[in-house]
Order: C-alpha cells, then sequence, then structure tokens
C-alpha cells in the first residue's frame, strides 16, 4: 500500500496530493503478508432526501417553526399569561398558536412522508451482486463499497461504479446521462484495461485487487482513480442514476455509495425563495407590532395617569395589599405594560400563516388538475414542486426562455446539404430511392452459425455478428460501410463545439473526419469550397435552420502515431486531465478539408409564436437566451413573434465590438435609443447580444474606469428595447444575466423557463423556475418551481392561474389584518372605560375561535375559489395582467386603507353600541345588561360585519360559497346558544351563562345589530360605487360589461314582453335598466 501511496502521490503531484480510499474489489481481504490491512468504513447505499426522522421530527420541526416571528411572538405571550396575572387566559394564547403549529407540523410531516416514500422505492430496489461466483438478489440500500455488481440493459445503476467487463468484446458500454445532466444521447465508457476479458461470475471470485481512488466529490466530468498502476478517468466511471443502453449486461465494482455518489453530491437544495407577497406580509407584520407595542405603551402611561388620584388608585372596594404597595413602580409598570400587550397581542393575525400556507398547499393541485394543461403527446401534466411562488405568477415582468426544446419542438428534420458548394435539396424521387435502398432488402444480423460444416462468424476464434439475405448485392450495400474501423473518438464539449473521430479503411489509410459548428470548424479549414459552404451556412441560418459543417484531414501513419501518443498522455494524466485533453484536440484537430454542411430544422412548438405575443401585451419583457449562433436564432425569434418586421434591431455582438470599443458601441445605441424616444415616432426595438460582448459588459476593462458602468448602460438599453436575443450564451452566462436583471435597481419578478441540463443554472436563478418536460431529460423539471409539458402552457399559467392566485391571496392577506383590527381595537377603546384595569372586552372562547373557527373558513375558501373576472376574458385579453403588476393590490395606500377600514368599522362597533346602550339598558323583564352582554353584542356585529364583507367582496358564487359563509355565521350563533345556555362543569365561572340568549331577548338589541352592520358597510360599498364610476379600471369595465351581458341575456325575454316602464337594478357591478326606450348602464354594486 505504501508503493501505491507513493506512485499515487508522483502521479497526481506532491503539492496537489489530496488523502485517498483503497477500495477491495469483491471486499476480498488482501493476501497475508501483502501490505497492512486497515478496514475502512463506507456509509451504506441508503439515499436519503427526507428531512425528518421519526425520532426527531418534533423538536426539529419546533425549532423551525418558532423560528418564524409571529409564531416566536406568541410563544413568548403564552409564556407571559404563565408567569404573571394576566387579563386574559393562556388559553387564548396557546390554543390558537397550537392549532397554527400542529397544522403546519401536519402538512410539513406529510410532505416529508411523501420523501421517505420515494427514497424507500428507490433504496428497495433489487440489484444483482456478484458474491463467490455467483450472482445474488438484494436490495439497493445494502449495497457495499467495493461490491461487485451485474447490470443488465435498460437498468439503472444503483451506485457510482468503476467498469470492469461488459458483454462486448471492446470492452465498451452505452450509457444514457439524461437524469444527470438532460443529454439523451448515448455516451461510451471503457472497461478496466486487466478486467475487461472477465465475463463470467467464476472470474470475478478469483480476482484479487484494488482500486485506489479520490475522496468523493460533486464534480460529475473529473474523476481520478488508479487500478494496478493504472490510471482510469471519468470515461471508466459510471454514475448512479444513468441507464445502460445498447449493451446486454456489464460488471462493475461499487465505488461510491448513498449520499457519496456524485449524485447525491451534486443535489443542490434549492434557496428559499420568497414571494412578493410574503415580503409584503412580513412588513405589515412590523407595522402592526409597532401599533401593538404603541396601544400597550399608551395604556400603561394613561392608567398610572389615572391611578394618580388616591381615590381611582385604591378605590374602597378594591384596596391593594402590602406585597403590592412594596413592588417597586417600574416593576409594576413593566408588569402592567406586559398585560397590555397579551391583551391586545390578537392584532397580530397569527392565524394568518397558516391559511397562507393551507390557500397555497391546496391551491397548487388546481394547477396539476386543470387539463387544458395536459399534454396527451407525452401523457404528461403540469407539476407543482413548490407551492411558495403560486401568486409570484400573477407578477411576472421579465421571461428568460431557452431556444431549443423550449421554443422549438427539438425534433430535426433534414432540409439540405452543400457539398463542396454544390446544394442538394432531396426532391420527392431521390428520397423515395433512398427509401426504397433502405427498405427494399431482407437482410438479417446473425450470430455464429454453421452452414454446411462451415463455421460462419467466427473472426479471430471469437463469435461474431454477420449480414445474410437472399441476394448477395443486398449484403454488399449494407456492407459498403464497413470499410472503415473505428479507432478513436474525440468527444464533444460544449467549449470546442466539434466531435472527430479517427478511422481506417481497409487499404490501410487513416483519417480524421470532424464535424461541429461552423464557428469552430472554418477557422481550422485550409482548402476546399470554404466562401461557397460559408455562403450556404449563413443564408439557411437566415432561414432559421440548424447548421453544421463537416470536414477531414487525411494522417499519414506517422501522423497518426503521433496522435495516439498525444490522446494517450492526456487521457493518462491523473492531473489537468480535461486540461491536457483540449489541449490534445487542439493539435489534433487543424488542417482541415471542407467536405461541405448540413442543415436541418428544428420546428416551433404548437402556440409558442402566440403564447410570446400575450405574454408581451400582458407587460413581460420576453428574453432568449441561447447557445445557437446569432442568425439561426434570431429567424427562430422572427418566427416566434419575438420580433416583428417593423422591429428596429440594434446589435451588440462580437463583430461590431471588434470595430468600435465596446464603451462607444453602447453609446452609440444607448443614443440612438434616446433620440427615439424624443422623436414622436414609436419605434420597437430589439436587441441582439452574444456570449463574448455579455462577458466583457459583465466584466468591465479595470484600465479606464472613466468607461463609466457598461452594467447600467447596457441594463439602460434593455429597458428601451420591447424584446432581447441572447445568443452564444454558455450556461452560467444564462444565470449570470437573470441575476443582473432581478439586482437592477427596480428589482423586477423574473421567470426562467427552459428544458434541458443547461437551463438549471438559470432556472434556479430567476425569482419563477419553470422546467419544459422536454427530449433533455428531466433535470430542468426536476429543478424547477414548477413543471410544464410545453412552452404553450405558460400562457394560461401566468394569465389565469398566476393572475387568480395573487388576486385571492392579496385578499387574504389584506382581509386577515383587517379583521384583526375591527377585533381588537374595541377592545383598546373599552380600557378607557374601565379605568385601564386590563378588563377584557370579550369572553375567552370568543378570543380564542375568532380567528379559528368563526372568521377562517370563509376566507381560505375564497382564497381558494374566487374568480373576480371569467378565465376565457383572462385569456382573450393578456392586457388585464397590467392592472395586478408591481404587487399592485399590496401596496402600501391599499394597506393602509384596509387597516383604516378596519379601525371604522371598530369605532362604529363600540360606540354604536355604547350609545345604544345608554338609552335601552332593561330588557323585557327589567333586567340590566351586563359588561360581558355589551362585549357580547359587540362581538356579534364584529363576526356578521366582517363575514358579510367578504361576500360582498366574492365575485364568483357556489353553493361552497353560500355553505360556508352562511354556515359559519349559523356555527357562531349555535355555538354562542349552547356556550351561554349551558352550565359546563370543567370551567370555573360561568359568567357567560344565559348571557347570548338574553341580548337576543332584547328588541333593541336586534335593532342595534342590524343597525350597525349596515353603518359600517355602508363606507366601503359607497367608495366601491364612486370608484367604479369614476375610476374605473380595466377590470372592472370587463366586469360591468360580463355583468350586464349576463343580465342581458337573462331577462330580454321578461323585457320584451313587459308593457310597463321600468327600471332593472342588478345587485353586481354594471346593471342595465330601461326606461322608456333608453338603455343605461350604472354603475353600482350593491343593493342595502
Amino acid at each position: 500500500r505504501a508503493l501505491t501511496h507513493c506512485y499515487w502521490r508522483s502521479c497526481a503531484g506532491e503539492e496537489n496530493w489530496v488523502d485517498t480510499r483503497t477500495v477491495y474489489i469483491g471486499n476480498k481481504e488482501p493476501p497475508p503478508g501483502a501490505e497492512a490491512y486497515i478496514p475502512q468504513r463506507y456509509p451504506d447505499n441508503r439515499i436519503i432526501s427526507s428531512k425528518y426522522t421519526f425520532w426527531n421530527f418534533v423538536p426539529k420541526n419546533l425549532f423551525e417553526q418558532f423560528r418564524r416571528i409571529a409564531n416566536f411572538y406568541f410563544l413568548i405571550i403564552f409564556l407571559v399569561q404563565l408567569i404573571i396575572d394576566t387579563p386574559t387566559s393562556p388559553i387564548t394564547s396557546g390554543l390558537p398558536l397550537f392549532f397554527v403549529i400542529t397544522v403546519t407540523a401536519i402538512k410539513q410531516g406529510y410532505e416529508d412522508w411523501l420523501r421517505h416514500k420515494a427514497d424507500n422505492a428507490i433504496n428497495q430496489c433489487p440489484v444483482h451482486e456478484v458474491q463467490h461466483g455467483k450472482v445474488i438478489r438484494k436490495q439497493s440500500r445494502k449495497l457495499r463499497v467495493g461490491d461487485v455488481v451485474l447490470i443488465k440493459e435498460d437498468e439503472t445503476f444503483p451506485c457510482d461504479l468503476i467498469l470492469l467487463s461488459t458483454s462486448r468484446e471492446d470492452g465498451t458500454c452505452f450509457v444514457t446521462t439524461a437524469s444527470l445532466d438532460g443529454e439523451s444521447s448515448h455516451k461510451t465508457y471503457y472497461a478496466v484495461q486487466d478486467t475487461k476479458a472477465f465475463n463470467t461470475e467464476e472470474d470475478f471470485d478469483t480476482l484479487q485487487a484494488s482500486i485506489e481512488c479520490e475522496q468523493p466529490q460533486p464534480d460529475l466530468y473529473k474523476s481520478v482513480f488508479c487500478v494496478c498502476f493504472r490510471p482510469l478517468g471519468s470515461e471508466n466511471l459510471l454514475l448512479r442514476g444513468a441507464t445502460l443502453k445498447n449493451t446486454q449486461h456489464i460488471y462493475a465494482v461499487a465505488i461510491y455509495t448513498g449520499m457519496e455518489t456524485k449524485m447525491a453530491l451534486n443535489y443542490q437544495s434549492k434557496s428559499q425563495k420568497r414571494s412578493a407577497v410574503e415580503k409584503s406580509m412580513n412588513a405589515y407584520l412590523i407595522v402592526y407590532l409597532c401599533i401593538l407595542i404603541s396601544k400597550a405603551l399608551i395604556n400603561t402611561v394613561l392608567k398610572y395617569v389615572w391611578q394618580a388620584d388616591p381615590d381611582k388608585d385604591e378605590p374602597f372596594y378594591n384596596q391593594k395589599t402590602d406585597t403590592e404597595r412594596q413592588r417597586h413602580i417600574l416593576i409594576r409598570a413593566f408588569t402592567d405594560f406586559l398585560a397590555f400587550m397579551v391583551l391586545f397581542n390578537y392584532i397580530i393575525p397569527v392565524s394568518m400563516y397558516v391559511t397562507v400556507e393551507m390557500q397555497k398547499f391546496l391551491g397548487s393541485y388546481f394547477i396539476m388538475w386543470d387539463d387544458e394543461m395536459f399534454d396527451e403527446e407525452l401523457g404528461e401534466r403540469a407539476q407543482v414542486n413548490t407551492s411558495d411562488l403560486n401568486e409570484e405568477l400573477g407578477q411576472v415582468e421579465y421571461v428568460f426562455t431557452d431556444k431549443t426544446g423550449t421554443l422549438t419542438e427539438n425534433n430535426m428534420e433534414f432540409i439540405e446539404c452543400c457539398v463542396d458548394g454544390y446544394v442538394y435539396v432531396p426532391d420527392e424521387s431521390e428520397e423515395l430511392f433512398f427509401r426504397a435502398l433502405c427498405l427494399c432488402h431482407t437482410v438479417q444480423v446473425k450470430e455464429e452459425e454453421t452452414v454446411d460444416g462451415i463455421k460462419m462468424g467466427i473472426h479471430q476464434n471469437k463469435a461474431t455478428s454477420f449480414y445474410i439475405s437472399s441476394s448477395p448485392d443486398e449484403v454488399a450495400l449494407v456492407e459498403g460501410m464497413k470499410r472503415f474501423e473505428l479507432l478513436e473518438v474525440l468527444t464533444f464539449d460544449s467549449v470546442r463545439r466539434r466531435m472527430s473521430v479517427i478511422v481506417r479503411s481497409t487499404t490501410g489509410e487513416y483519417y480524421l473526419f470532424c464535424k461541429g459548428a461552423d464557428s469552430s470548424i472554418f477557422p481550422r479549414v485550409i482548402s476546399g469550397k470554404v466562401e461557397q459552404v460559408k455562403a450556404r451556412v449563413e443564408h439557411n441560418a437566415v432561414e432559421g435552420l440548424r447548421t453544421l459543417c463537416v470536414a477531414y484531414r487525411k494522417l499519414s501513419v506517422t501522423q497518426y502515431e503521433e496522435t495516439c501518443h498525444l490522446l494517450n498522455s492526456a487521457k493518462l494524466a491523473l492531473q489537468d486531465r480535461d486540461r491536457k485533453l483540449a489541449e490534445a484536440y487542439d493539435l489534433i484537430e487543424k488542417d482541415f478539408i471542407l467536405l461541405g454542411a448540413t442543415a436541418v430544422e428544428d420546428r416551433l412548438q404548437d402556440k409558442a409564436a402566440d403564447t410570446i405575443e400575450s405574454l408581451q401585451k400582458a407587460g413581460m419583457k420576453v428574453w432568449v437566451l441561447t447557445g445557437d449562433k446569432m442568425e439561426t436564432a434570431a429567424a427562430t425569434c422572427y418566427a416566434s413573434k419575438l420580433f416583428r418586421r417593423s422591429t428596429q434591431i440594434l446589435e451588440l455582438t462580437t463583430k461590431r465590438t471588434e470595430e468600435q470599443s465596446l464603451h462607444d458601441v453602447l453609446l452609440c445605441v444607448l443614443t440612438c435609443l434616446c433620440v427615439s424616444s424624443l422623436s414622436a415616432d414609436c419605434v420597437d426595438y430589439g436587441l441582439i447580444i452574444d456570449g463574448a460582448t455579455l462577458s466583457a459588459v459583465l466584466k468591465p476593462s479595470q484600465e479606464d474606469s472613466s468607461q463609466g458602468n457598461y452594467k447600467e448602460i447596457f441594463l439602460e438599453i434593455c429597458r428601451n428595447c420591447s424584446a432581447v436575443l441572447c445568443c452564444r450564451m454558455a450556461p452560467l452566462q444564462k444565470a449570470q444575466i437573470v441575476k443582473l436583471i432581478k439586482s437592477s435597481p427596480e428589482h423586477p419578478i423574473t421567470l426562467a423557463i427552459g428544458d434541458g441540463a443547461n437551463d438549471v443554472s438559470m432556472i434556479l436563478e430567476a425569482h419563477v423556475g419553470i422546467g419544459i418536460m422536454g427530449k433533455e431529460g428531466r433535470q430542468a423539471a426536476r429543478n424547477s418551481d414548477y413543471a410544464i409539458p410545453k412552452f404553450k402552457h405558460l400562457k394560461k399559467m401566468l394569465l389565469v392561474h398566476g393572475h387568480y392566485y395573487y388576486i385571492r391571496i392579496s385578499e387574504l392577506v389584506q382581509y386577515f389584518f383587517y379583521k384583526n383590527v375591527a377585533f381588537i381595537f374595541p377592545q383598546f377603546l373599552y380600557q378607557f372605560f374601565c379605568g385601564f384595569s386590563q378588563q377584557p372586552l370579550y369572553d375567552t372562547a370568543y378570543l380564542t375561535l375568532y380567528n379559528i373557527s368563526f372568521t377562517s373558513l370563509p376566507i381560505l375558501l375564497f382564497s381558494l375559489i374566487e374568480q373576480h373576472i371569467n378565465m376565457d376574458i383572462l385569456k382573450k385579453d393578456p392586457s388585464l395582467y397590467r392592472d395586478i403588476a408591481k404587487n399592485s393590490l399590496l401596496r402600501w395606500p391599499i394597506f393602509i386603507y384596509w387597516t383604516f377600514l378596519g379601525v371604522f368599522d371598530a369605532v362604529v362597533f363600540f360606540f354604536g353600541s355604547y350609545f345604544l346602550f345608554n338609552n335601552s339598558t332593561f330588557t323585557s323583564n327589567g333586567q340590566m345588561f351586563g359588561n360581558w352582554t355589551f362585549g357580547t353584542l359587540v362581538f356579534t356585529v364584529l363576526v356578521f360585519t366582517v363575514t358579510l364583507k367578504l361576500a360582498l367582496d366574492t365575485h364568483y358564487w357556489t353553493w361552497i360559497n353560500h355553505f360556508v359563509i352562511w354556515g359559519s355565521l349559523l356555527f357562531f350563533v349555535i355555538f354562542s346558544l349552547l356556550w351561554g345556555g349551558i352550565i359546563w362543569p370543567f370551567l370555573n365561572y360561568q359568567r357567560m351563562y344565559y348571557v347570548f340568549i338574553q341580548m337576543l331577548s332584547s328588541g333593541p338589541a336586534w335593532l342595534s345589530i342590524i343597525l350597525l352592520i349596515v353603518i359600517s358597510l355602508l363606507p366601503d360599498v359607497v367608495k366601491k360605487v364612486v370608484c367604479r364610476a369614476l375610476w374605473p379600471t380595466t377590470t372592472e369595465r370587463i366586469q360591468v360589461g360580463e355583468r350586464a351581458h349576463t343580465h342581458t341575456q337573462t331577462h330580454t325575454h321578461t323585457m320584451h314582453r313587459s308593457t310597463c316602464t321600468h327600471a332593472y337594478i342588478c345587485i353586481s357591478i354594471g346593471c342595465m335598466f330601461k326606461i322608456r326606450g333608453l338603455k343605461c348602464i350604472v354603475y353600482i354594486r350593491y343593493i342595502i
């Protein structure tokens, strides 16, 4: 082992040497005396994506929940109620807090149970392990490092494996890594040279070997191993999650298991994204917390001002004890301050958080259940990976989209080829000719067979496949391409943007064939019809076709040997292998002779153009971020209506910056935009920028700081452009440009949508990430917040679902603050009439159940099913999306209006009941109303008012609305009758006994309830009527037209038959009436 370590360190370099692990194949100990054997412990093969266990769920979940400021605040209030003498029972704070904590814990526990369930499905998958010369079946979670496993075709690798041997003669296997990097193409991997001849389980039973490897690290493309002093690399490592293809079976040894696999180490827990609504909620919460502290402070000061008079401080019926007299005034004041905090703490709507979470969780199912977002071709529905951002779908200002596979189908169709300057477009006869050659034959592939005693299909004493047919010329046609032997493959990568192969013909000649992007081929070409092919490539790119250039180079034997030496030296390197391979490829791939180019078409997805047009009408700016060349991407943008024929295109490209400095180009473009904005003509501008120029913009030169800030100039240019195309973009640049727009001074809400692994970075960076379930794997869909089958479904997701979610949750948040102000402000006013004695106005049961039972269900249902406008209208008129842009319904003026509305209602409840009580203090039997009856009257008016306020705001009525709203009011009445109609044995007081029944037996009390409800609702109704008559929004105009149209259809028959002059007033917005043939629209909302 010491020798192995020395070799390892000498190969890696002393200064870069890192700790390694030794894995014994088959977990066999080395022979005695061979080397010092130190057993090492590795994790098992379990994958754990869950957050909790059975044992830590309660403490860990409680810790996370009490990190939320509202929950922690109520916990402190509850503890204060337990410690000091407070005016309300600890139950009033403890029970709502317990309810919120319990419901949240159940929701999070259920979600974590689903993660456990998914983990168990993976961990219990069967795998085949080779033990003692036999194949045994075991669960995936029981695999250990060093176990030799047998993987069959189409099976997924259970852990990270070193390939030992395959069923193929050359020791290769083919693998798809779509689940890792989104690429669905087949990749070639190679078996260890010393073990690729092992073909049976018995062979591996006799194998005594070890693997020296680096400790687990997350890089998917860099791996360093050593077997029998032979260095290995990533081409020998099979990663967990990949799938074996076109290979019958392989044998491999487990090298990293469980949470040490590269897939697990690459699992990027998404950063917690917070919506604009949640930020507004937290800001409002801080305001209300300040209001709470102010109210408690004011009451504490006024109490001691009140008690400055000795007669009021110690009346004869309430003398202080000696202990109370001796207590320091500051301690008493602090205790009173805490007591007032407890008394007024219900202004903080703790139940709002759990209601919001339930609304988001339940509301997300409407996306998944939407049949219009179901794709029959894929058999997939829209998926919701996180429900925390539903309302953010209604606030999007920038949409960043990939091109290939997102806007287009990623389904290539051959259009033409240009060979040696001549263009060949397949016509019908040529196409049929080649199809006839491909289909009209009887060729079959056969393995070893004996014909007349002659063994066929034998090559070098090994069985191989061969062709048989009823006609020799058919075999000749098929075998025509078997004249070349594949020797080396220079694999494709996104930096080189090309791939090459080295082949040997049957005549012994060596060829290097290369294909790739035009930008990577043309600079390496020394001969051929370059100008003709280049012109055709540019023409095809303008037409929106994807082009590919093909070139070759003939190699001499000496050149081939030098090439093999370069490649082998790079492949054997343990350090900087990728860099050395890139350098070797660069030296080999040169001096090409251009053969020609191909053109294929990637068609736009169905309704992609309509979707982009609708998003632009909704006020969103759409950017296309792609790695394609500028001409191809620009053609796609024109086809998808991102650019129109009237759009004036501005370019920030490498070609232009080569002629002028970047600073001058930016200023020139900005000047053009500024001049256009001052002119009377409205010009639509579009911007095209490539990756190289973007890099220069994001990283300006430090040598001349006088040039200014490129980012600011670039952002100003983008603000004045209706659409932007970014071409030749690397994946990291996509994320950088999203981050740039996110962090701009306006802080717009961004959305990124893509289908491949190269889009994951921008999907994670954007406020909202959406993955397309495309042909490049599911990595984008898995890492996104939402996943949809096709790009066209984005239209409904934003314009309908996003619109509804934002409207609903905005009303929910404002309504919660409103109803809690209306609930607790009468308690504040009551202190002025009870000597600031901290006497509660409401009974404990009412304090506890107000937010939990009496008023919670109607607003929850409203926030789930409310539709202020029909969804068909939202899809037809995208401009309605502008009405809710920039968090318009949660701005400070609207918040202040709702708060003052709650204060007004509270003043009406309290003083209305107070003055009415002065004139009618006796019931029919002569009994006086007491303070609990007064509080019950105020609370009854409160519950009915806030519930009816929600009913008046409801536009979409169903039987469920009626059941919940009127059912909640009925539940309150029944509860109050039972609570005050029975002597409850578990209570040590019976202060509410007969109070509610006594109140309802009074005629003045009934009149007070009805009158105060009407007075409380009247200002809001008048405000809505006036605003909708004088300053209607687009949404309100459509509501008027919709209701008027519905009313007209409903009453047309009745109106024609009537001979009397009559007027129709509908309890809705936009009512139609008819007087002597004149039709008018009345902007009225309610009838009182």
